[in-house]
C-alpha cells in the first residue's frame, strides 16, 4: 500500500494499489491475447491467398499481423493509469447552511430592559430571592 508522507491517518481501501503480482499477471494475459490474435491473422492470409486466390486480402491481413508485436509489447509493458490523489469523502454541502432559520440575535440592552421589568419580589421574601447579578459590579 502506498502513504503520503504528510497523512498519518489511515488508508481507505480505495486508495490501495493493487499488488505487482496482480498487476503482471494482467500485463501477461494482454501480450498473450495481443500475440494470439497474430497467428489466426496469419493463418487467415494463407488462406485467401491460396484457397481463395485473393491476394489483396491475404497482404492486408500479413499488414494488419505485422505490427501486433510491437502493438502487444507497448501494451503490456504500459502500468495501470494511478489512481486519484484525492479520495473521494462525504463533505456536508456549504449549501445546508441556507436552511437553517435565521438565528435571533439577542441584544444586551434588551436583557437589561427585560430584568428591569420583572416583577419585584416582596420584602418578606428576604435577600435570598433576588434577580440575578450582571457581575459589572454595580
Amino acid at each position: 500500500m502506498n502513504r503520503r508522507q504528510d497523512d498519518d491517518g489511515p488508508i481507505l481501501i480505495t486508495q490501495a494499489q493493487v499488488s505487482y503480482d496482480e498487476e503482471f499477471a494482467a500485463r501477461k494475459k494482454r501480450y498473450s491475447l495481443i500475440m494470439a490474435c497474430r497467428i489466426p491473422c496469419l493463418i487467415l492470409a494463407g488462406v485467401f491467398g491460396i484457397a481463395f486466390q485473393w491476394p489483396w486480402v491475404a497482404v492486408a491481413f500479413i499488414v494488419l499481423s505485422v505490427p501486433l508485436p510491437w502493438v502487444a509489447v507497448l501494451i503490456a509493458n504500459d502500468r495501470p493509469p494511478k489512481k486519484a490523489e484525492k479520495a473521494n469523502r462525504y463533505r456536508k454541502s456549504h449549501r445546508e447552511l441556507d436552511s437553517v432559520p435565521d438565528a435571533q440575535i439577542i441584544e444586551a440592552a434588551e436583557v437589561l430592559d427585560q430584568r428591569a421589568e420583572w416583577p419585584r419580589q416582596s420584602q418578606q421574601d428576604g435577600p435570598a430571592h433576588e434577580p440575578p447579578r450582571t457581575g459589572t459590579g454595580g
